[in-house]
């Protein structure tokens, strides 16, 4: 169970970490450098090392050193009888107090080694601001000022914060509070240039001995509003902000004033302006909470209504680049001639597809375009906006901030956006569906492959998909291998079917539709898709247009292979269940996220750009944290991948990503759908990943 599974982890992790006192060596501080050398027992009595006693109390440093100190690990080494675990959280010490009292502390420290900063370590007591009405925890310490910045959590009382509870009463309004939060203490640490450490930004500095560090950084949102670590709100109204603190120093010597500056002043003005209720726009802060939650209304009322999408009228659905999430900005018309720039077109429902809905806190009728269950066509020229529509759509299963075009641009929650990938990764998939009878007896039952070719990985996909669970698949012409999605009259007289092992996708839709399985599909290049479409919108510069009974017509007039496709009542074939092997995903190193889309796993580089939907580096931290958590499965367990993230899905709507975080004050994590850790957990190369789970 996922419980125990975490439970083992942090139980590894309180033993492998501590802080005993007095004053002798570092004991296990540097990992295999200090074990190697002093066989895990420090270097001599005192001070204590940080690397892991093994005691039931050393992540709470209540040790207090002395001779006991010394007859512990040496102060601190790493247990020779335990492998070091580069992945393993190691905790911090647990000092604390008044505030006063770490000012103090800090002015002490100025001028001493950098490893001195150890001593500000509070795990769970706190530093207590009483005047400013919060406590400050900070976690390990970084090890120099070139290691990665220091882990810091504020937590604003709720007499001090002062939200109305109504802000916060459900999950999605505590959710859409929380990404307000975070947004304002991201813009404060912009706007004060606390974000800028020295030699940075023109400050000068910078060097070996020159002074570096002294920025505060917080998760940068994006334009969706998702479950995050980074600024939540606790149930008795609490705010909890979770960033980072680069300790400040000049060459490796400790700079206690500037840090003084950076906790006394600086930090206090950033929870003053971005945390309390009377410091910020209550309108503001009432319309994103209530905007999120009527998106939220929604999506959730589209399965009722028959439907599986929705684009509301006026919706800018284009992006002001590629690379740039934010919309398009609006053109306006002007004398300078200048035709560079595309003149922005909002979206407007045809009539005949229209729906609307009354939004219960906005109190406004909401109008736009129903895509109904079933097969969906997208068809229009190239450059005619269909893929800018299917990309709305793709995202459409996140809340979106006020004022990102795409509110109200909603799809079910089990959608999942379907491409071609040559060269994934594939472990003991059923393709049989749509691929079988391949060379040389080779079986497509339970398929196996470090590279998969474009038909067997966009086959592989959307098997995956429905073994997860998916009631929409999205499938953009323009990401297919055109092999698996068509193949015509003439094709066929040359290449009989019994020598041609693909199934296309345009001769299975018909039968997935029939099981409940819906598909919106953009195609610009083949009119077959007519006789098995039963919705068809039109895509003509940025307008739409529902050309459903033209496209009938067509089809009728000029049915594929003689209207068989529309006639056809084949079964679309079996979903066969799989199971993870723990073993296969214990990292064979230190893991690590190198952007949203590349996870170094150990020794294996794990490549997520299929996963279209993830849409922060923040989520594949959290797939990260649950790809390690596989690892103590036990052997031989029949829990399929959905049952297993079914579990955790449940763990984190009870416990929320806390129970992920890897170490202490991870403000770094965002919900990621048990979809894209499904596709996370498929595409790790690692043999022996799956077995079937057969009858």
């Amino acid at each position: 169970h996922w419980r125990d599974i975490i439970h083992s982890r942090k139980s590894f992790s309180h033993n492998m970490s501590g802080r005993g006192r007095g004053r002798g060596g570092r004991g296990g501080r540097g990992g295999d450098y200090y074990k190697n050398k002093y066989g895990g027992r420090g270097r001599g009595g005192g001070r204590g090392g940080r690397g892991g006693y093994n005691r039931s109390d050393s992540s709470t440093g209540s040790n207090t050193g002395g001779d006991d100190a010394n007859k512990s690990s040496g102060g601190g080494g790493t247990n020779g009888s335990q492998s070091f675990d580069p992945n393993s959280p190691r905790l911090g010490g647990d000092n604390g107090g008044a505030h006063s009292e770490l000012v103090e502390l800090l002015r002490r420290l100025d001028g001493k080694q950098y490893p001195g900063y150890h001593d500000i370590e509070s795990s769970t007591k706190g530093w207590v601001n009483d005047m400013e009405g919060y406590s400050l925890y900070i976690a390990r310490t970084q090890s120099d000022p070139y290691a990665k910045p220091t882990r810091c959590r504020v937590i604003v009382k709720s007499e001090t914060a002062k939200f109305p509870p109504v802000s916060y009463q459900n999950k999605v309004r505590s959710v859409a509070l929380g990404d307000y939060l975070n947004r304002m203490f991201h813009e404060c640490c912009k706007d004060m240039g606390a974000d800028v450490g020295a030699g940075e930004g023109g400050q000068g500095g910078g060097g070996w001995n020159g002074p570096k560090g002294g920025d505060i950084e917080i998760t940068k949102p994006t334009q969706n509003v998702i479950e995050q670590t980074a600024v939540r709100i606790l149930s008795n109204g609490d705010v909890c902000a979770q960033f980072t603190v680069n300790l400040p120093a000049r060459g490796r010597s400790i700079q206690g004033h500037r840090a003084v500056q950076i906790f006394d002043q600086t930090l206090p003005q950033i929870v003053q302006k971005a945390l309390l209720y009377p410091s910020l726009d209550s309108a503001s802060v009432t319309r994103h909470v209530l905007n999120v939650e009527d998106q939220e209304w929604v999506r959730s009322s589209l399965e009722i209504r028959g439907l599986v999408a929705f684009v509301p009228d006026g919706a800018v659905l284009p992006r002001k680049t590629g690379a740039d999430d934010q919309p398009m900005d609006d053109k306006k018309d002007d004398d300078s001639g200048d035709n560079s720039t595309p003149k922005l077109v909002r979206f407007h429902s045809p009539d005949t597809l229209r729906v609307s809905f009354d939004l219960p806190n906005m109190g406004k009728t909401l109008a736009g375009i129903g895509i109904r269950k079933g097969i969906t066509l997208i068809v229009g020229g190239g450059f005619h906006g269909k893929s800018t529509l299917l990309s709305a759509l793709q995202v459409g299963m996140y809340n979106k901030i006020p004022g990102d075009g795409r509110e109200f641009c909603v799809c079910t929650p089990n959608t999942v956006k379907i491409r071609a990938e040559d060269g994934r990764n594939v472990s003991k998939v059923n393709i049989s569906p749509f691929i079988n009878n391949l060379p040389f007896g080779q079986g497509s039952d339970s398929f196996t492959t470090a590279d998969a070719s474009g038909s067997t990985s966009q086959a592989t996909n959307i098997m995956e998909a429905l073994e997860m669970g998916a009631k929409t698949l999205l499938i953009d012409e323009d990401t297919c291998a055109t092999n698996f999605m068509i193949r015509d009259d003439k094709m066929m007289q040359l290449v009989h079917k019994d020598k041609e092992p693909i199934t296309p996708f345009l001769y299975k839709v018909k039968t997935l539709a029939k099981q409940g399985i819906s598909v919106i599909l953009v195609v610009g290049s083949c009119g077959d898709f007519f006789d098995v479409g039963d919705t068809t919108i039109l895509m003509d510069c940025y307008s739409c247009h529902d050309v459903s009974a033209r496209a009938k017509q067509i089809a009728k007039s000029k049915a594929a292979n003689g209207g068989a496709l529309a006639a056809s009542k084949a079964n679309f074939g079996n979903v066969t269940p799989r199971c993870p092997v723990g073993a296969s995903f214990k990292p064979g190193g230190k893991v690590s996220v190198r952007s949203k889309s590349v996870v170094a796993y150990g020794d294996v580089e794990l490549d997520l750009s299929g996963l279209e939907q993830l849409v922060s580096k923040e989520q594949t931290n959290a797939i990260s944290l649950a790809l390690q958590r596989l690892s103590a499965l036990a052997p031989g367990s029949k829990m399929t991948i959905f049952q297993v993230l079914t579990q955790l899905n449940g763990l984190l709507d009870h416990d929320g990503l806390e129970a992920l975080a890897n170490g202490q004050f991870d403000g770094t994590l965002a919900r990621p759908r048990t979809f894209e850790i499904a596709g996370a957990i498929n595409r790790l190369r690692s043999s022996g990943s799956f077995v079937q789970l057969v009858d």
